[in-house]
């Protein structure tokens, strides 16, 4: 059986549970050891896919189609492993189980309730994880903080847990903060030890505590918390602010963390081989170079709405010794500004994913201005639709061309639904989603960055390129250069004759990772910060 790791987060929101949970994960995968992570998420929503970005953020998508928390980006970031569905699970999840089976009389007449009944179920997806990965070590971070009414039952589950297997099977990380008093000059523990007293009054006692906190804690403050937390003081581990959140992996590496875990398991400590990420984190705080690119969203006051596009455009960056800076566009706004004044720092443009007719014809303008101007240009999912409606308007005089998903009654569907999905109702889980086979066109630009002729990309949509209107654009120049031959469905289109013109029907973001960027990031800002040099 796996080892089970439990993060917590208490005082504030907002500390780094998932962070902290990758480090962790980095950490003993370092060591030779099998990881696997997920989440518990304490929302009713069955999965963040019908949630605004406002309320949540990015939908990470995972490999088999499961539509995650974004904290799901930084643990495949972390770790490079593929996660699944059970990697992320919500009360929404737990709650459409366990109807399911009263409704079928799985529980054979009895009163079905919180305990046993919905404790049992968040246990058997821990479980689940276990058995599916045959990981070593299944780390689950719990959403939410202490004291909320919300996850009160994910903790009484790791309760019964620790209760089942003792600490030889589990252990328990609680995230805290440390906060710093400006009048006195003092940091403040008074917060963390309510935290763990609130926890220990579920039934937990933490076996470390990362603390969150502007510098490094002295040996006063962490003797402090070691006496009224009942915890050592080795176990009681700096979370220090940095720039670079891919230093506090190596942080808590300096500070023993991995060491405590294994030695609380009786595990081997093996010889750490993390050398590549203390050379990655090196690389990225001495970048010599930088380049400015113009992301076109429409969700731009929230960040995180975007931030597997961001974090991959910095891999790729990493690459070329160049730091990237964002050029934050409202596609809304755009559509009444001077685009050679917006962009006038900016290297290269990339249009993300989005849902919804607000900022279209911005993100179109961008597209055309990119285009004209030999500007790089990068379009993801959506970013991909609205690159062959501008084509077909301003290249092939078709202007009438749209998107059903913008004007249900326009002449020009260049976009259309997909004929599968014309008679679905439920919102929820019904895109195409996940993992799907593409075959890229030799000779292409496609072909050049990805030297090879099928791939597989992780999808997120539920319009399609109209195949109706194929001919009239490749015949005008706009090369079909990636198709999923099983449902002949348009993957990546671009452009002769131009510097990189480049977009895709899936989102390369989900497939990079900070020592590899995906080949199609690699080439855009290859491009970009030659287009700078220049």
């Amino acid at each position: 059986m796996s080892r089970f790791i439990f993060v917590t987060g208490g005082v504030v929101s907002g500390l780094g549970k998932g962070i902290t949970a990758s480090s962790i994960a980095l950490l003993l995968k370092a060591r030779g050891y099998k990881v696997f992570m997920q989440k518990f998420d304490p929302y009713i929503n069955v999965d963040p896919g019908t949630m605004s970005p406002y309320q949540h953020g990015e939908v990470y998508v995972t490999a088999d189609g499961a539509e995650t928390d974004l904290d799901l980006g930084h643990y495949e970031r972390f770790i490079d492993e593929e996660l699944n569905y059970s990697s992320n699970c919500t009360t929404g999840k737990i709650f459409s189980s366990v109807i399911e089976k009263e409704r079928r009389g799985d529980y054979l007449g009895a009163t079905v309730q919180f305990v046993p009944h919905i404790t049992n179920e968040i246990k058997n997806k821990i479980f689940e994880a276990s058995s599916t990965s045959h990981a070593d070590f299944v780390i689950t971070e719990i959403g939410g903080t202490i004291g909320d009414i919300e996850s009160q039952v994910y903790l009484e589950s790791l309760r019964q847990l620790r209760n089942d297997l003792g600490k030889e099977k589990t252990l328990f990380v609680h995230t805290t903060l440390i906060p710093y008093i400006y009048g006195s000059g003092e940091l403040k523990t008074k917060p963390t030890q309510h935290s763990v007293i609130e926890l220990r009054g579920l039934g937990i006692q933490p076996d470390v505590l990362v603390c969150r906190c502007p510098y490094k804690l002295d040996d006063d403050i962490k003797r402090k918390l070691s006496l009224y937390c009942s915890i050592e003081t080795s176990n009681i581990i700096d979370a220090v602010d940095v720039k670079n959140i891919y230093q506090i992996p190596l942080n808590f590496y300096y500070q023993k963390l991995d060491e405590v875990i294994l030695k609380q398991f009786n595990l081997e400590i093996k010889k750490s081989n993390i050398e590549y990420w203390e050379d990655l984190v090196n690389k990225v705080d001495n970048l010599k170079d930088e380049v400015e690119i113009a992301l076109v969203g429409k969700y731009i006051e929230l960040h995180d709405a975007y931030i597997s596009v961001v974090e991959s455009l910095k891999h790729a960056g990493y690459k070329y010794n160049t730091k990237i800076n964002i050029n934050w566009v409202d596609s809304e706004k755009l559509e009444n500004l001077d685009l050679k004044e917006v962009f006038k720092n900016s290297k290269g443009i990339v249009v993300p994913g989005g849902f919804g007719s607000r900022g279209i014809e911005g993100k179109i303008k961008a597209i055309t201005y990119a285009r004209e101007n030999n500007i790089p240009f990068l379009g993801l999912c959506l970013g991909m639709q609205l690159a062959c409606i501008e084509f077909a308007r301003n290249v092939c005089g078709i202007t009438s061309a749209n998107s059903t998903e913008f004007d249900e009654l326009t002449n020009d569907p260049i976009i259309d639904l997909m004929s599968d999905q014309k008679q679905v109702i439920n919102m929820g889980g019904t895109l195409r989603l996940g993992n799907y086979d593409c075959k890229i066109k030799k000779g292409t630009l496609a072909y050049k960055l990805y030297n090879q002729e099928n791939i597989k990309e992780r999808h997120r949509h539920r319009y399609e390129f109209n195949n109706a209107y194929k001919n009239i654009l490749e015949k005008k120049g706009l090369v079909f250069s990636g198709i999923n031959e099983k449902a002949n469905l348009v993957e990546i289109v671009e452009i002769e004759n131009h510097p990189f013109f480049i977009a895709c029907q899936f989102h390369p973001e989900f497939k990079s990772r900070p020592t590899r960027p995906h080949p199609l990031f690699d080439g855009f800002i290859k491009n970009c910060t030659k287009k700078s040099s220049d």
